[in-house]
């Protein structure tokens, strides 16, 4: 009978470990995504801000209204800004993701590693207990039918 893996508990934590650190890669990512798509939104809406506030000057504008229109594109720079900033924290956390994967996946390798070694190990012990148990069976059938040729004789 063989015997249980013993580092089987962490095994098993690893691969929760491996599993959690995959999810939560997968969320940064999306959260990098979506904060990229902010950007672009926000970059899209300052361009399109931009030539209107292009076409309106270029029609003549009041200067308080000029000066409105450059106010909300200058927010609109900050916000652009901010955003990047945003990006790039999320960029920072994606590659912190990906490393604390590599880790859990390279962890959970070695105790699977272990636990296949394991596997093996038991196995050639089974082999060698089996070959033991047929080599004394063998080894008493052939005295006991020695025994009997001699009371034959």
């Amino acid at each position: 009978m063989s015997k249980s893996f013993p580092l089987q508990p962490l095994l098993d934590l690893a691969q929760h470990q491996n599993e959690a650190a995959t999810k939560k890669l997968g969320q940064l990512n999306q959260q990098h995504q979506s904060a990229q798509d902010k950007l672009q939104a926000l970059q899209q809406f300052r361009h399109d801000y931009q030539d209107k506030f292009t076409e309106a000057a270029q029609n003549g504008m009041e200067p308080a209204s000029l000066r409105n229109f450059q106010d909300f594109i200058d927010r609109l720079d900050q916000a652009i800004q901010q955003q990047q900033k945003v990006i790039a924290n999320a960029q920072n956390s994606v590659q912190t993701g990906r490393h604390e994967l590599m880790g859990a996946t390279r962890k959970m390798r070695s105790f699977d590693t272990l636990a296949q070694r394991h596997v093996e190990t038991e196995k050639i012990q089974e082999v060698r207990i089996e070959q033991r148990t047929q080599d004394e069976q063998t080894g008493r059938f052939a005295a006991m039918h020695s025994a009997e040729k001699k009371k034959e004789q």
